[in-house]
């Protein structure tokens, strides 16, 4: 009985934790920060719409952190907001459709990654034009060559991986 008395009322159940762990796991894979699989894994496995100070609450972040775990899934269409008849706070619940995960994805982290990289391709190809060595500027051509191969294949598959999710 002291365990009831004890323990917090906003606390995860074991399910609850088993879930934000699931979706932690899965943003580390993709590079971003814990605090978006914390908050987009308690979304998806509540029943009803969390407010930010429930998320807060829940997952022991801090408000800052979770304003920006928001802010980030709501640009990715992970996330959208459901206002409340009764009060002014704003709440949010998640986005449960692979394609728009995915499509929210490719739109904000990948394609920027895609067009910055062909401005780093042209600067590095620049910068082996000035290798004295022609052995080594021969290599390196080749590397910054495959390289731009790699950037144009990727072009080419994102649009179809866009269109097979309906994005």
């Amino acid at each position: 009985m002291a365990d009831l008395l004890d323990s917090d009322p906003y606390d995860l159940d074991p399910l609850e934790q088993q879930v934000v762990a699931f979706f932690v796991d899965g943003v580390r894979v993709l590079g971003l920060p814990r605090s978006i699989g914390e908050i987009y894994g308690l979304l998806f496995i509540s029943q009803t719409a969390l407010s930010l100070d429930d998320l807060v609450q829940r997952l022991h972040i801090s408000k800052g952190s979770a304003s920006q775990g928001l802010r980030a899934l709501k640009s990715l269409g992970a996330v959208r907001e459901v206002s409340s008849e009764s009060e002014r706070r704003t709440y949010y619940e998640p986005s449960i459709e692979l394609k728009r995960l995915v499509g929210g994805f490719i739109r904000e982290q990948i394609r920027p990654h895609l067009e910055s990289g062909k401005t780093k391709i042209n600067r590095l190809s620049k910068t082996t034009q000035d290798i004295s060595d022609p052995v080594r500027r021969k290599f390196l051509n080749e590397r910054v060559d495959r390289l731009e191969s790699w950037l144009r294949s990727s072009g080419r598959v994102l649009p179809v991986l866009q269109k097979l999710l309906g994005q």
